[in-house]
């Protein structure tokens, strides 16, 4: 079921019945990047809430860029997930921005969240690599290059991803690109400048299942270790051969893992 919060412009999608389970993406994706996830959650009886940021996929792209910081689309998260008005508290998956935002969201919001799958998630300045540090310095820039660049240039940059057996299926490349295009150029302010979560981290209470790509370009690939040795209730584990998206690049196993953990969370809760 496709629908869009009228208040908040948020487009996403409901799937599946049972326990709830929210899916938020990254940086200049959209819900489109849970294709695999969603179903096999479904199928398994949790009930998926897949949303596109604001800014991303079929949500309201104000054209503002000071709305294109974190705390501005946490915000609006944040009242997405209060508006949905479940039935209890949700496990929260996140990939990258999306991890970040989950971790946000555990750290002041505790008792509504059950748990978290943060998969190459983002929560500090230091994890983001130098070539994309020093891009964000000018991203006025950033954003007229994306208004002008073509999707088709943007889909033979992602022609090689250091995942698995190598590059993406064309189809999957075809999607992040479209993904790209159709996001508002401004979303290139997101990670400019953001608090850092590292001294919060002792405070996410939470079991958290910390996924992520080993060959990650993006972030640096050791900070994951560390955020998993600082959180309290945390299990590590990396993919040797993943990337920056292991949930796109090795889904079965990505999958796998998450199924394996929130069914885990859902007997410790009394559900069967």
């Amino acid at each position: 079921m496709n629908t869009t919060d009228p208040n908040l412009g948020i487009h996403y999608q409901v799937s599946g019945e049972g326990s709830p389970v929210i899916l938020i993406h990254g940086v200049a994706a959209s819900l489109q990047g849970w294709t695999n996830l969603a179903p096999r959650m479904a199928e398994a009886g949790f009930r998926t809430y897949a949303l596109d940021l604001p800014g991303h996929g079929e949500s309201e792209k104000p054209d503002d860029p000071n709305l294109y910081h974190v705390e501005p689309i946490y915000s609006m998260v944040s009242a997405w997930i209060e508006g949905l008005k479940l039935p209890e508290a949700p496990l929260l998956v996140g990939h990258s921005l999306g991890g970040y935002l989950s971790l946000l969201y555990a750290i002041r919001h505790p008792e509504k969240v059950r748990g978290m799958v943060l998969i190459n998630p983002l929560y500090s300045d230091e994890q983001i690599a130098p070539i994309l540090k020093a891009v964000r310095q000018k991203p006025e820039l950033g954003a007229k290059a994306m208004r002008v660049v073509p999707e088709w240039l943007i889909n033979l940059v992602l022609g090689w991803d250091p995942s698995t057996a190598g590059n993406f299926a064309p189809e999957v490349r075809k999607q992040i690109a479209n993904d790209y295009k159709r996001a508002s150029p401004h979303f290139v302010y997101i990670t400019r400048d953001f608090p850092d979560l590292t001294g919060y981290l002792e405070e996410v209470k939470p079991h958290t299942l910390v996924i992520w790509g080993e060959k990650d370009l993006t972030l640096e690939p050791a900070s994951f270790q560390r955020l998993t040795e600082r959180l309290p209730n945390a299990t590590a584990n990396p993919i040797s051969k993943g990337g920056h998206q292991p949930h796109i690049g090795n889904p079965d196993l990505v999958n796998q893992l998450t199924l394996e953990f929130a069914e885990k969370l859902r007997r410790a809760n009394g559900h069967e």
